[in-house]
């Protein structure tokens, strides 16, 4: 009876099944709820960018501006989550070696590769025809260029050397500039600089990180970062970082060291945050935890402050208070 006793205490305790309908239920979730996580809700934060070049003219404030902008920022959305369900369908084997990307839904085998590649291939056929009927022609061949230009890249330009960072660049540089060229608004050189290195400082340092991250997996994750080494990497994001805050000062001294009939002379001033934000992120960087930017801009309080900062001395010298 003992014994008896002993083996009824050590038989492991069943967990209730879920009703039949719940798990189905679950079953039939798990296919749209993968295609929304594999579009990467949290990398739509990027796109923001399309309001940089009007924000910087001070042409926010009428309907039509924000509207347009609106729809950029929405065909962008689009654009980009075709691109990311493309390039994890081809990286599914590789993404399945990574102690992080292995928890993507097309690794992980919640959404099957054909129904991504499908999903991809038809936001980016929506996108380029919602461009060509929403928005004006430079603006619909610029959002067209880039989603040949990301598809080119899942396919065959992330695998060279140096391209794959100018691929990437590139694509931030068009998301600060097709807000500008949706409204018209000419481009300031130094904007475009200030952009485009300071989107090569971040890609740099992704980079670079991924590399320290995965130094032990041989290539299995990303063949390309067994190409580069983590001293050209780090050279990259520290030239791109110096050149983005000369290119950013330039613009700022540009008028020269006084108010134009404000308080304070906001667009100097405004140097001091934009700079304490690069030394910031330059701390992830130089750690080797920058693999995603997005988690570093969100959630490092310091770094979120001094945006602000720097946003509201920005606000005030496009303003002129």
């Amino acid at each position: 009876m003992a014994e008896r006793s002993t083996a009824l205490l050590e038989q492991p305790e069943r967990r209730p099944e879920q009703p039949a309908p719940a798990r189905r239920a679950r079953h039939a979730l798990r296919l749209p709820v993968g295609l929304v996580r594999t579009a990467r809700p949290r990398q739509w934060i990027k796109n923001v960018l399309v309001v940089a070049a009007p924000a910087a003219a001070g042409e926010l404030a009428s309907r039509h501006a924000v509207l347009q902008l609106a729809v950029v920022f929405t065909l962008f959305t689009t654009a980009a989550s075709a691109v990311y369900l493309i390039n994890d369908a081809r990286d599914a084997a590789a993404d399945r070696a990574h102690p992080v990307k292995c928890r993507r839904p097309v690794a992980a085998g919640d959404v099957p590769v054909p129904v991504a590649y499908a999903a991809g291939a038809l936001l980016a056929a929506a996108t380029a025809t919602a461009a060509v009927v929403l928005c004006n022609a430079m603006t619909a061949a610029l959002l067209t260029a880039y989603v040949l230009m990301q598809l080119a890249y899942c396919v065959r330009l992330k695998h060279v050397l140096v391209v794959d960072l100018a691929v990437v660049t590139t694509g931030f540089l068009m998301r600060a500039m097709i807000g500008g060229v949706a409204l018209s608004i000419p481009l300031s050189r130094w904007f475009l600089i200030t952009t485009g290195f300071g989107a090569l400082f971040m890609v740099a340092a992704k980079r670079y990180s991924e590399a320290v991250e995965m130094a032990d997996a041989g290539g299995a994750t990303r063949a390309l970062l067994t190409t580069y080494t983590t001293g050209y990497l780090r050279f990259v994001w520290q030239l791109a970082a110096g050149v983005a805050v000369l290119g950013y000062c330039l613009w700022a001294l540009e008028s020269g060291g006084t108010a134009n009939g404000s308080l304070l002379p906001w667009r100097q001033l405004s140097m001091i945050a934009f700079i304490l934000a690069v030394l910031r992120y330059a701390v992830f960087a130089d750690r080797g935890a920058a693999g995603a930017p997005e988690e570093v801009v969100l959630r490092d309080r310091p770094l979120a402050f001094i945006g602000l900062v720097w946003l509201a001395m920005y606000g005030m010298a496009v303003a002129d208070l």
